[in-house]
Order: C-alpha cells, then structure tokens, then sequence
C-alpha cells in the first residue's frame, strides 16, 4: 500500500529538504527504532531513475554518505547515465535519504508532530539497523521484490554493509558493493567525531542544540567540524600537490592566508549554508555505533566481526583506497579477507577517501565489470 506524498508539506516546513528537486517524500506512521524509542508520522525522502520491471527485481539502490543526499547526481553523476555503472535504460535506481540527514527524511530540522515544533536535540539515537528497517519498508511499498545490487560509499558503504547482514541467505539482496569503507567504525574514526562534535559544543550559539527559534545559528562551531572533517577526506600528499606553500584564495583574494587555510574556511563557510548542526551530530554518532558483529553471540576466543564476517555469502565487491586515511585500506583488507565471496579493487589515488567520488572512471568500471559477471 502507498505511503501519503507530503512532499510539498516538507518543502515548506524544511528548507534544507527543499533543495533536493526532484525528490519523492512520504510519511511512514510509525516506526520502532533499535534504541526503544518510536517515531511516528515520519517523512522519508528518496529519488528515482529508470523503472521497475514487472518481476520487481532490477532494483539498484545506492547510499549516500554523511553529507549526501538523495540526489545521485550530484554527486555520482558521473556514473549515471546509459551504459554507465546506473543505466536507468537497465535499473530501477534509487537513493533514500537516511535518518538524521537535514535532507527531507526524519532528522532533528523535522516538525515533531506531536509537539509542533522541530526534533531539535531530542531527537533519538538512530542507527544503520533503523534505516534498513524504515527502507525496506518504501522499498516494499514501491513493489521491489529484491535488490539486484546495493551500492555505497563511506557511510553509505557501512549502510550498505548493514543490508548485507540483516538479509543474508535470504535472497532480497543479490549483490552488494561497498567502497571506502570499514565493517565498524574504529577508535580512530570515532575519535575524529568526537572532535568535530566538541567544534559544535565549544560554539555558545549552540545552545544545547536549542537554536531553532533564534536568527543567529551556531554556524562557527559547524564550520569547524567541517574543516576537521576535510582533512580526513583527502590525503597529506594531496594537499600538498594542490597547495603547496603558495598562499591567496580563489580569484586572489585572503593574500595573508596560505592557500590550504583559505581552502579549508572556504569549505566550512559554503557547508554551514546547505546543513544543520544538530543532524552532524546524530549522524556522526550514527556513525560510531557501526559494527556488524553488535548483537552477534560468539564464544568468546575469536573477533566476534570474523565469525559474523564469514558468515555472509551475497557476492560483494570491496573497494579500498591507497591513500585514505578516515577508513585505511586494511578496513577494506579485512571484509574482502573473510568475506566468503568478495572481490577486493585497490583504488591508487592520492586523493585519500574522497577518490571514491573522485576516480569517477575507476570506479565506473569497477562497478560495471561486478554487476555484469
């Protein structure tokens, strides 16, 4: 049964949702998440490419990453397209806006219902678990009988990851393809989070994440986080073939500043224009909760990850990075390792962890090559 379009409602009520054209928004009644809280009258947002067959089974589902939105093609576009790794002419392709993300789906920027006013700070723990949960239902709903593939990087590969364990032996997901990556989320990874989390905090503005009724946004301590965040993305020797020592911005201007520092507080300043501060927070702690082996008995002598890791059998392709430094390639050593039946692709870029929205053609071809065996 199809789910009630509030589309235009959510455009009105979400700014940020508003800047996805193009994308599909429904409201899901109700919803237990793994945290014990229950969300209700939710809106979930997604955005399709080519059409469902009548068998319901050429479905691509791709997953974003923390900053992504549903709008494959702005930032994938390049492998979208006829013949390309998302050939809308062959898939039903779509991308669904995960929780937490300002982007149109269920996050701190929506009206809770049942108060009128904006989840704010209140809003609940989500988790990858959640979002295979609340997907599956649209995806359901949509007529989608299985996944041909499910594609994602970074965050969108940990989500990715997650249908592959809560569907396993089941057939719903045929294959899966996970880049720039990792099957839970390390100490270090955890640690640049929090960092970025305490960027927010040490902002007055903030407020405890109580700012929604106030002009002036804590937009410094989120511009901050983000800066963080770029050095995690992109690799040492990168910044130094781009930066160098040579100093001034874009079109000449910050002369004082060197070039890398103009770089970094021009990202954070166009960032805080197209996110909100609460949603970094929820999804970077998300993030932190990811590990495929959590809820998984074992006995107690082997890395419970290991046992939970052999135990998947969907064909799955690995793609990891020389250079990233957020998910190290022996992140991606250890899934194709003990993955039954997984292809590892070793991407050399210097481009660190963004190289997997960068090496469009590297990766186009991986991704092709797997879905046509």
């Amino acid at each position: 049964m199809p789910y009630k379009d509030v589309t235009e409602e959510q455009f009105k009520t979400n700014p940020y949702a508003a800047l996805v054209e193009g994308q599909t928004i429904i409201e899901i009644p109700e919803y237990h998440l793994e945290c014990g809280e229950t969300l209700y009258n939710f809106p979930v947002a997604y955005k399709t490419w080519g059409k469902l067959n009548e068998e319901g089974t050429n479905t691509l589902l791709i997953t974003h990453a923390l900053s992504g939105s549903a709008a494959i093609d702005s930032w994938w576009g390049e492998l979208l397209g006829k013949d390309k790794a998302f050939d809308p002419s062959k898939y039903f392709i779509i991308c669904i806006n995960f929780l937490g993300s300002p982007y149109g789906s269920c996050s701190p920027v929506t009206i809770d219902k049942s108060t009128g006013k904006r989840y704010g700070p209140t809003f609940p723990l989500v988790t990858f678990k959640d979002d295979v949960g609340i997907q599956r239902l649209l995806l359901d709903s949509l007529g989608v009988k299985l996944l041909a593939a499910i594609i994602g990087g970074s965050m969108g590969g940990m989500l990715a990851l997650e249908y592959l364990v809560t569907y396993n032996n089941t057939g719903y997901v045929k294959k899966v393809v996970a880049l720039a990556t990792a099957a839970r989320t390390s100490a270090w990874c955890i640690s640049w989070n929090e960092a970025q989390r305490q960027c927010i905090f040490s902002d007055g503005k903030y407020n405890g994440g109580y700012y929604y009724d106030f002009d002036d946004k804590p937009l410094a301590g989120l511009a901050a986080a983000r800066m963080a965040a770029l050095l995690t993305y992109r690799s040492g020797s990168s910044f130094d073939t781009r930066f160098g020592r040579k100093m001034g911005g874009p079109n000449g201007k910050d002369e004082e500043l060197f070039s890398a520092q103009s770089y970094l507080r021009y990202n954070g300043s166009k960032f805080v224009d197209r996110f909100d501060t609460n949603c970094y927070v929820v999804i970077s702690r998300k993030m932190d909760c990811h590990d495929l082996s959590r809820g998984f008995e074992h006995d107690g002598t082997n890395d419970p990850l290991v046992t939970v890791l052999q135990g998947l059998t969907t064909p799955t392709l690995v793609v990891g990075i020389e250079s990233d430094q957020l998910f190290p390639l022996a992140d991606s050593k250890l899934l194709a390792d003990n993955l039954p039946s997984s292809l590892l692709k070793v991407l050399n870029s210097e481009e660190g962890h963004d190289a997997f929205l960068l090496e469009f053609e590297k990766i186009n071809s991986y991704i092709v090559n797997f879905l046509n065996e």
